[in-house]
């Protein structure tokens, strides 16, 4: 009984726990952290979304099982904000679920779909769940690159020709977490394409379809005409409404999968508790106004962080959507890594961030910084790291100022 499991054999070490047992430690020695690791958000859940949840949960009848797929007003309203955003229209009985979270959603889709061996083309860097969800379902991972475009449609036609077996299913995730890349409907179109040539599952993770700071709103791909042939798409109210701890999310396309997305799920859970859909239900039919405040308040710190954080003398490219920048490691301290260079960062200038090694071995020369700090923490952790950086910053100097006067 000593040896590990086999899917827990499958799963590499959770880096991320390395920088969080570090922070922990930091902060039982008095230390003020700055945490701009996880992304898990500061901000509060709407006032009549909590209203709504309290109304509902003092019916008793609403203390009993609810429904695995989601309520029905739920799945009606989730339609409803596709038909608005995108003008998409679904059937809510039958190309909708509600999810725990967009998480559970698409590690309930592997489940659904995935026998042993299959294979899936899954971006790296991207979200953990995208690519173990499927491990754990006995998939195996074939990586293609994370930002849209010409080489990511060349690497999944290199992908059908030699693999064996042949691809089940592509990921997609755009906005994308932890790159913030995102993509066009040209660009899904041709995904599309290439999925209904190759009949091939195309998957894509839409959880930051609101956050975003260009005038042109992220689309979704079902927008692309003969997309709901070959797509599931897999949204979250968790950063679109500040309801992380709420666990509420969707699946939304192609009826055929929905349909084995609901069976997995009838067999694994009952659904969030019912005051929760209800609650979210209020959200998702008049939180509009909430969405827009939200959206604003992650420019303002996207824009201080960038701003500052380049005056310490850490570039940060300001991202276009998500609550995320994804930052190359400052030179001097690229060759450690991500995931040491994090460490360093909680070590020595109280600041936390996530490292890109987490995300994908094509990561590793990042860090993911997370817009969940206000505006004058934001600068707090500028200056803590302008003090890290500075002796590195001066040898470097020093080293410029000799060479030239040799």
């Amino acid at each position: 009984m000593s040896e590990e499991f086999h899917k827990i054999r499958r799963l590499p070490p959770y880096v991320f726990e390395e920088v969080n047992r570090l922070k922990a430690a930091a902060r039982a020695r008095g230390a003020d952290i700055v945490d701009l690791g996880m992304g898990n958000p500061d901000l509060p859940t709407p006032s009549f979304v909590v209203d709504k949840l309290c109304e509902a949960a003092r019916d008793p009848r609403a203390h009993r099982y609810s429904a695995s797929k989601g309520i029905a007003g739920l799945r009606r309203a989730q339609a409803g904000y596709y038909e608005r955003r995108f003008g998409v229209k679904l059937d809510p009985n039958r190309q909708v679920v509600a999810t725990l979270g967009s998480k559970e959603g698409f590690a309930n889709m592997a489940q659904a779909i995935t026998a042993p061996g299959d294979v899936i083309l899954c971006p790296n860097p991207t979200y953990p769940i995208h690519a173990f969800g499927f491990l754990m379902a006995g998939g195996t991972i074939r990586s293609i690159p994370a930002e849209p475009g010409d080489e990511l449609l060349a690497a999944v036609d290199r992908a059908v020709r030699h693999s064996i077996p042949k691809p089940l299913a592509i990921v997609l995730n755009y906005p994308s977490n932890p790159t913030a890349y995102v993509a066009g409907l040209d660009f899904y179109a041709e995904v599309v394409a290439l999925a209904k040539k190759h009949e091939i599952i195309v998957l894509s993770d839409l959880a930051y379809a609101e956050i975003f700071f260009d005038d042109a709103p992220p689309p979704s791909i079902l927008q692309v005409p003969g997309a709901i042939d070959v797509a599931v798409e897999f949204t979250s109210m968790s950063k679109t409404f500040s309801m992380p701890g709420w666990r509420i999310g969707f699946a939304v396309g192609n009826e055929r999968l929905i349909a084995a997305l609901a069976r997995v799920k009838s067999y694994l859970d009952y659904g969030a508790f019912t005051p929760i859909q209800v609650a979210a239900t209020a959200a998702l039919n008049g939180g509009d106004n909430a969405i827009g405040e939200v959206r604003s308040i992650y420019r303002k710190r996207r824009d201080v962080l960038v701003e500052s954080f380049g005056r310490a003398g850490f570039p940060v490219p300001a991202p276009s959507s998500t609550m995320f920048a994804w930052a190359p490691i400052p030179e001097p301290y690229r060759r450690l890594g991500s995931l040491e260079f994090s460490k360093l960062l909680v070590e020595k200038a109280d600041v936390a961030v996530a490292p890109g090694i987490g995300f994908g071995e094509y990561g590793d020369e990042f860090v993911r910084i997370a817009l969940v700090e206000n505006e004058h923490r934001i600068r707090q952790a500028a200056r803590n790291i302008k003090r890290f950086l500075a002796p590195a910053q001066e040898a470097r100097q020093n080293v410029v100022t000799f060479s030239r006067s040799a």
